[in-house]
């Protein structure tokens, strides 16, 4: 263990500037994530007189709109160096934030949305791991696991942060302050580390992790039956997650929870996630992240039965822990997937598919359960059933690996045939 943490260090000082970069890239994506807009969503129907399904369906038109974006913006990472696209992502971001505390019309607000949802959750962490998969081939894992901890480390800190200032300074004023954190820390610090590209060393080659496979185009992947197999189980714990972090207000209410002790369960998720990220880390360099795809999405099944089934507060924070067991897998193991499963050339097209797909998924969430609320299914019944898709798309992963394992088999056979 200690030698473990010993070669973590080296690793980390060795190559400090790229993964402190990828680190608050996916730090400051927290202003784009559901759990931070959630935070504030029972003001933002109260304020436009918008129901739970009401709310949902706006939020999932503005992340829908992120999604159909997503593919095309992301694109601009195979033009240029990721730098110059965090230049203008981040301003963008703290825009979107100063948007939604003076939005007067629901048009604006919905606006609002869509740029936080294209600029935080999608372009922050599509320049992060698309940057951190080229950066580094044998260490991909191991990368991976110390740069996602900056989204928990959002997650452990603003939703405390944003209750104090919501209590201060009203909730428009927090987001006020999220703008002004974005342009006058975030923006300098990020551009000043990732400036300078980091070149693979050629000695980077043992690893699973550094078995990429053939370089795929944007069409070929597509049109590839095994992508859409990996989306139905790779979609599940953002899809999950969105729900919890958007409808906290509404599960808080219908519970009797106090929004503060909700909101100290988050450092719970945000701990366990970092940790299970070093150990997914260390196996999907040891292992390659087919091999795991099967079983990463045990935790979060357990999770959402937790949320089903068990009512007092306690089960909030076994739902945090579970769900940062599976963070820690899912954010790590999706870093490496693509890069083994479609190379590196057109990675940062192939990834704006991905997180688009992500996008979509998280903007589906709160409409179609916000929905289901208001006719009546409670959440944690839905959850149950969420339990359940986690089940069978285990299965789908484990045929999907099995596929691809199966044909870069038959492609490196045919390269020595030939």
């Amino acid at each position: 263990m200690l030698s473990f943490a010993r070669d973590n260090w080296r690793f980390t000082r060795d190559n400090g500037r790229w993964i402190g970069g990828g680190f608050l890239l996916t730090l400051f994506s927290s202003f784009g994530q559901t759990f931070f807009i959630g935070l504030s969503g029972n003001d933002i129907r109260a304020t436009f007189h918008l129901s739970g399904g009401a709310f949902g369906g706006l939020y999932m038109l503005a992340t829908l709109g992120s999604a159909l974006s997503l593919p095309w913006l992301g694109r601009t990472l195979d033009l240029m160096p990721g730098w110059k696209v965090a230049r203008f992502a981040l301003p963008m971001l703290a825009a979107a934030c100063v948007l939604i505390a003076l939005a007067p019309t629901i048009v604006l607000l919905c606006i609002a949305l869509y740029l936080l949802r294209l600029f935080g959750q999608g372009m922050m962490t599509e320049i992060a791991y698309t940057e951190v998969g080229r950066w580094f081939v044998a260490n991909r894992g191991r990368a991976m696991a110390l740069v996602t901890p900056g989204i928990m480390l959002g997650n452990a800190v603003l939703p405390v942060a944003f209750v104090l200032l919501h209590q201060s300074i009203g909730w428009h004023g927090a987001w006020l302050v999220s703008a002004g954190l974005i342009v006058l820390v975030g923006w300098p610090a990020i551009l000043a580390l990732i400036r300078v590209e980091r070149v693979p060393h050629s000695s980077e080659a043992g690893s699973a992790s550094a078995r990429t496979a053939r370089d795929w185009t944007r069409g070929q992947v597509i049109r590839d039956p095994v992508l859409y197999l990996l989306l139905a189980g790779t979609l599940a714990p953002p899809f999950i997650g969105t729900v919890i972090f958007f409808h906290q207000g509404y599960l808080i209410e219908l519970r009797g929870y106090d929004p503060l002790a909700f909101a100290a369960a988050f450092p719970v998720m945000a701990v366990t996630t970092v940790v299970f990220g070093f150990v997914c880390g260390h196996l999907v360099d040891r292992f390659g992240a087919l091999r795991l795809l099967p079983f990463f999405l045990a935790p979060l099944t357990i999770a959402s039965l937790a949320v089903g089934l068990v009512t007092p507060l306690w089960g909030v924070y076994l739902f945090m822990l579970l769900l940062g067991v599976s963070n820690g897998f899912t954010q790590n193991l999706m870093g490496a997937l693509w890069p083994e499963v479609y190379g590196l050339a057109n990675l940062g097209g192939i990834r704006a598919i991905t997180v688009s797909a992500m996008v979509l998924s998280t903007a589906l969430g709160p409409g179609i359960t916000g929905a289901f609320i208001d006719w009546g299914v409670a959440l944690p019944t839905q959850m149950l059933w969420m339990a359940g898709w986690c089940v069978v798309a285990s299965l789908s992963l484990g045929y999907a690996a099995r596929k691809v394992r199966v044909r870069e088999a038959d492609r490196r056979d045919l390269g020595v045939r030939v």
